[in-house]
């Protein structure tokens, strides 16, 4: 199975991603950005203006991993990894569907006023980054809408966010 994590920069999919594969037999994290980095020392950062998720190898690439990691170790992989584009999640979404394993499709969701909180709360070298990619995210929401299941975290620690997605997958699983 594939559990994508996805929402905005700062709504928590890495933390909620690593609380998850412990409740998740067989499960690890695959972060996606690693292909991306991969990619910028064969194709450079000023490529589509550094980001990787704009470059087709970038979306193949990282479904051929998927492919690869889970012939490999099978069980479960938890991708944490904002994907704005609905083409690319087309994409990305067909070409995991081909793989034959189920494929979960969650969305991270708080306010604009709690995600601009959590993000002025970061690191600061990425904060100014996300603040001003809020405005794509909330752009993407309608077909995000209609593409995952959105999970409120508004008031929900990323703990909590993790047992409820973890419950929801076990019965996919289990039907």
């Amino acid at each position: 199975m594939i559990v994508w994590i996805n929402g905005s920069f700062g709504a928590g999919k890495t933390t909620t991603s690593k609380a998850l594969v412990g409740l998740i037999p067989g499960s690890r994290v695959f972060d996606t950005e690693e292909v991306g980095h991969m990619l910028y020392h064969v194709l450079g950062p000023l490529q589509e203006g550094g980001n990787f998720q704009h470059w087709p190898p970038w979306r193949s690439l990282v479904v051929e991993t998927a492919r690869q990691l889970l012939a490999y170790t099978g069980g479960t992989l938890v991708i944490p990894q904002t994907v704005l584009v609905e083409e690319y999640w087309a994409e990305l979404s067909e070409g995991l569907g081909q793989l034959g394993v189920p494929v979960r499709h969650f969305v991270l969701h708080t306010d604009a006023q709690t995600l601009t909180r959590r993000i002025e709360a970061d690191t600061p070298a990425i904060v100014r980054w996300r603040l001003d990619h809020v405005a794509v995210y909330q752009a993407a929401l309608p077909w995000l809408r209609h593409a995952a299941e959105v999970i409120d975290t508004t008031d929900t620690p990323p703990d909590e966010v993790a047992r409820l997605i973890a419950a929801k997958v076990a019965v996919t699983g289990s039907s």
